[in-house]
């Protein structure tokens, strides 16, 4: 298997590791160079943003891969079933084995987030992550990239987080820079203003 995490080191990588060098930036920066070497980056992206998806859509998968209580054969067994069952790649598949044999099943979220971040790097690809109290509908999805679009951020990945205590509206960080038109914060200031004015 091409998957060199052990050894692999921020010189080994050059430029493809994320910025922190953690256990989940060591495992991303190997698989995207595993990718790149056999030339199948684009199909490994796709594939990785798909089990992103399975992971926060599924909470029995979620239980299957967190819990330090399932056996780490047991656990591996049914990852490649659900992974073969959802016609995930070989390179995928055997990604998710290397991590599995390392017991490092429970960082498998995290691995996948540190992976989305170094192709967005790797792309330059800004990242706006989005708390709402409601999944977006596509009509939601296309207007707030419209909006990013026209506050200059171009090449945008959207993030969705739900996040139910928000009441309505939007909470939208790109790096630094937070836009909060929250429900739930527009009722704190108008709280903080009243206490200021009684």
């Amino acid at each position: 298997m091409g998957f060199n995490v052990a050894s692999s080191s921020a010189a080994d990588i050059g430029t493809t590791i994320a910025a922190g060098g953690g256990l989940a930036d060591r495992y991303a920066a190997a698989l995207y160079a595993h990718a790149d070497d056999a030339r199948e980056l684009d199909a490994v992206v796709q594939e990785m943003e798909n089990l992103g998806r399975l992971i926060d859509g599924s909470a029995d998968f979620r239980r299957l891969i967190e819990s330090p209580l399932i056996d780490i054969a047991t656990a591996t067994k049914a990852a490649f079933a659900v992974l073969e069952a959802n016609g995930f790649g070989k390179s995928v598949r055997d990604f998710v084995g290397v991590i599995a044999n390392n017991r490092r099943l429970n960082a498998l979220r995290a691995i996948v987030g540190a992976f989305a971040s170094l192709v967005a790097t790797r792309r330059g690809i800004v990242t706006a992550h989005v708390l709402s109290a409601h999944p977006l509908n596509d009509v939601q999805r296309q207007a707030l990239r419209a909006r990013l679009i026209e506050a200059g951020y171009s090449n945008v990945n959207i993030d969705e987080q739900v996040q139910p205590d928000l009441l309505g509206g939007l909470v939208v960080r790109i790096g630094a820079r937070l836009y909060d038109t929250s429900l739930k914060s527009r009722l704190q200031r108008l709280q903080y203003a009243m206490k200021g004015a009684a």
